[in-house]
Order: structure tokens, then sequence, then C-alpha cells
């Protein structure tokens, strides 16, 4: 989970109030993903990561996938999600349905000891992300 959180602090405070998902090819773990409970019909994903030797190949897709269809069949309206603002993680959710709809400024500053920086640049805000799920016709939406 250190691939998608560089903070161990952080990823124990959230690691025992959250689900678990695992995606694994041949018996081994290549990539996580952790998913609170914000509501009795939200979550947030706290985090995902693919083992670097598996990215670029649709893993993190395919499990990211999978935990919407997941989430959509057991009655979840609401996924969330808080991610750079720029880099490959915002089109990644942004792929699957996600919409901005917030910002928290300075987020990486104030929650992080250490400078987290993404193609030399450095991040500083944190895009809030929604997408919500459509239990009527099986389809996601994204709300605006």
């Amino acid at each position: 989970m250190l691939l998608a959180d560089p903070s161990e602090d952080k990823i124990r405070s959230y690691l025992h109030q959250s689900q678990c998902f695992v995606a694994s090819h041949d018996g081994i773990a290549i990539g996580a993903c952790l998913v609170q409970a914000l509501a009795p019909t939200s979550r947030e994903i706290k985090s995902i990561a693919v083992h670097p030797d598996h990215q670029k190949a649709g893993t993190g897709t395919l499990l990211l996938k999978w935990i919407i269809g997941f989430y959509r069949r057991s009655g979840v309206i609401q996924l969330e999600v808080g991610t750079g603002s720029f880099g490959y993680q915002l089109a990644f959710y942004q792929k699957q349905g996600f919409r901005v709809t917030g910002i928290e400024r300075n987020f990486f500053i104030d929650n992080y000891n250490e400078p987290i920086v993404e193609d030399g640049i450095r991040l500083y805000d944190m895009l809030r992300l929604t997408l919500r799920l459509d239990r009527t016709n099986g389809q996601m939406t994204a709300i605006s």
C-alpha cells in the first residue's frame, strides 16, 4: 500500500476500518485496494496499488472495475476518492466515470511530513472525486 500512500502511519490509521480487496496472479498478490465506509450507502477508496512488475498492464483498472461492480451490487450509491491534482492517478479514476467534486487545498503539505513529488512536481492540493452508482439499470453515472 506504500505505493499508493507513502505514509505508513496514514495507512495504519485507516487500515482497520477498511475492507481490503486483492488482485492476484497465479496465487500471488499483485494489487490491493482499501475501501472505507463513509455512510451506509457511501464508500471511500483510501488507496489502490499494483506491484511495479504488473503496472501498466490493466491490473489496476480491472481491480477498480471489480470494486465498482461489487459496491453497486451491494447497494452502495456513491464511491469517493481523493487523489493528487494532476498525473496518471487523476486520469485513472476519470476514465471510470469519477468526477471532480471538491478540492482540499494544501492537503499534501498539511498531512505529510515529507514533500510528495510526482513527475518532478510537488503535490499540494488533493482533488475529491465522486462516482454515483445507478442501481436501476446497472450502469455507472457520474455526478456533476
